[in-house]
């Protein structure tokens, strides 16, 4: 150990723009619950998207769906953050391992909590819908690691700035799509639960660095981070 404390996991680059990111993202996360709040069908938007009732996938994209919602299940969410952690501990270090953890877990219970709140259903009233949760852990998961990734010595805040935004637009498409082909979701879950992700994950990287940093004041032969 060298005593040098550990790199923020939300770097300072990119602060000026998540957080009016995640504060548009919680906006339209509410908005969404307010207009779909009680409703049991498909609205508008989703009807002129595609049938999100039905599941018409065939193979061999149904496979593809059918793998792709395996990551949002519990099995292969475990899986998948075993992995970052793993990797976190490896690279980083434990502030990052604990981000790891915390921005995912988060999103997930947040999008646990609106889901009742709201009260939106597909294929009967016991089937909560809004927002998906499936979408909202792998958007998070992916914006954990790219944050992660855009930490790292040498990385520019436009290319930080381009491999978060590419990894959230790649995970929140891959699983929304999932979602609707499967008929487990309206493209409105899926656009909630993204930007549910987004909402929580900045904030959730803001609060992780200023406990850690506390910590790390608090702690014998450390001191603060040399500026980014």
């Amino acid at each position: 150990m060298s005593g040098r404390p550990e790199a923020a996991v939300l770097p300072s680059p990119l602060r000026a723009w998540l957080g009016p990111v995640a504060v548009l993202a919680a906006l339209v996360v509410v908005v969404l619950g307010a207009l779909y709040a009680g409703h049991g069908e498909p609205g508008t938007v989703d009807r002129w998207i595609v049938d999100p009732t039905a599941d018409s996938v065939r193979p061999p994209w149904r496979r593809v769906a059918l793998a792709t919602d395996f990551l949002g299940e519990p099995a292969g969410a475990a899986t998948l953050v075993v992995a970052a952690v793993t990797g976190c501990l490896l690279l980083r270090g434990p502030r990052a391992a604990v981000f790891a953890v915390v921005g995912t877990g988060t999103a997930v219970a947040a999008v646990t909590l609106l889901k009742p709140l709201v009260g939106r259903t597909i294929h009967g009233d016991g089937n909560l819908s809004y927002p998906s949760g499936h979408t909202a852990f792998l958007t998070a998961l992916a914006l954990t690691v790219a944050l992660l990734a855009a930490g790292r010595p040498g990385v520019g805040r436009a290319a930080g700035a381009s491999l978060v935004l590419a990894a959230a637009l790649v995970a929140g498409a891959a699983m929304g799509w999932a979602q609707v082909a499967l008929g487990a979701h309206y493209p409105t879950d899926v656009l909630g639960g993204w930007c549910a992700a987004l909402a929580v994950v900045p904030a959730t990287g803001w609060l992780v660095d200023r406990a850690a940093d506390r910590l790390d004041d608090r702690t014998p032969g450390t001191g603060r981070r040399e500026p980014e």
